[in-house]
């Protein structure tokens, strides 16, 4: 078994608050839903422009965790194009 955690960096120029903000935000979160993964703002919480977001899943090999991870940055970028601006994968066993 495999947990794995990615770690999103996003910049939102367009908010112009924090209610602009958690608008974006709450989209992504809803969209992520069909990949079966844990989506939480884990950082920058009180800043309107900066988001990080913490998605966790769970796995039965490196591999299958991987391309779950891969195929949730994919659909963000695809979502909100060059809001990503620093993504990190990570194990945990």
């Amino acid at each position: 078994m495999t947990i794995a955690l990615l770690s999103i960096e996003i910049h939102i120029p367009m908010a112009q608050s924090l209610k602009d903000k958690r608008m974006v935000l709450r989209r992504l979160k809803d969209r992520l839903g069909p990949f079966n993964v844990a989506v939480a703002e884990v950082g920058h919480q009180d800043l309107w422009q900066r988001a990080e977001l913490g998605v966790v899943t769970v796995a039965s090999s490196d591999e299958v965790a991987e391309k779950t991870l891969r195929s949730v940055l994919e659909e963000v970028e695809r979502l909100e194009p060059g809001l990503a601006i620093r993504s990190q994968v990570e194990y945990l066993r």
